[in-house]
């Protein structure tokens, strides 16, 4: 294993069990950063928004259980490792048929937890040999296209799964960033530079203060008075581009 050491989202409904598996997670050196969501939903946003190296995520939970989260995440690019955590051995076999890597029966012990952990560095770094021919290292994944961001219909409250490709431009929304795609409008709770930050190694660029695009999903360029322009999307969608970004972005359109 390189130097480089795992980001971890834990994930419990029961806050006090979630407490001390975070701190058992963060006491092992292998481990940079643990993060903590409180159900299945919560942990769906989190790891739409951030890559994690592995999820140790409790069974049973309200609404979206642990299996049934797994099973979502499996359609992302690159999921994360998996190791589940449950006070009974009835999810058992679900849990390998998902490919978790360990399953940890509750009361968690420092022993177990750290086997488990292990096993997400030794996961990982068969996963990189593979990749880079020997070169074995821990590293966060990069964003694709096909990943699947996990967004809140404004008016339900309801999550829902879309494909990154789907996603013509985000816009500032107070604490949270208006998804907009070929379906409809959703919100994302995060920021504005977030987004740009994670999501430009795939296209999306900063055009306005208030706006990041998807270059792979823009049609037109149209030049406006005092330097501005606006970028047009084939639904007949606009945003406006602030006149200091008009001259990088015709660059690389190729305009």
């Amino acid at each position: 294993m390189s130097g480089d050491r795992l980001t971890i989202l834990a994930v419990d409904d029961e806050q006090t069990q979630l407490e001390d598996l975070a701190r058992l997670l963060r006491s092992s050196p292998y481990v940079e950063e643990v993060e903590c969501a409180l159900d299945g939903h919560d942990a769906l946003v989190k790891v739409a928004a951030a890559p994690y190296d592995a999820i140790f995520l409790d069974v049973r939970m309200p609404d979206l259980d642990g299996l049934e989260l797994a099973r979502v995440l499996k359609r992302f690019a690159s999921p994360p490792q998996l190791v589940f955590v449950s006070a009974y051995d009835t999810a058992a076999v679900d849990a390998f048929e998902l490919r978790a890597l360990d399953y940890l029966r509750k009361p968690v012990s420092r022993r177990r937890v750290e086997e488990s952990i292990e096993r997400v560095v030794a996961a990982l770094d068969a996963s990189n040999r593979n990749a880079d021919n020997g070169q074995a290292r821990v590293q966060a994944r990069a964003p694709s296209e096909n990943d699947m961001v996990a967004v809140t219909n404004a008016r339900s409250g309801a999550i829902r799964l879309i494909a990154r490709s789907t996603i013509l431009y985000a816009q500032s929304h107070g604490d949270f960033v208006r998804i907009v795609t070929d379906d409809g409008r959703f919100l994302l709770r995060a920021t504005l530079a977030e987004i740009e930050q994670r999501w430009e190694p795939i296209g999306f660029v900063r055009v306005h203060r208030q706006y990041v695009a998807n270059l792979a999903r823009a049609v037109e360029l149209r030049p406006r008075l005092g330097g501005t322009a606006e970028l047009a999307f084939a639904n007949g969608q606009t945003v406006p581009i602030a006149r200091r970004h008009v001259p990088e972005l015709s660059r690389r359109l190729g305009l």
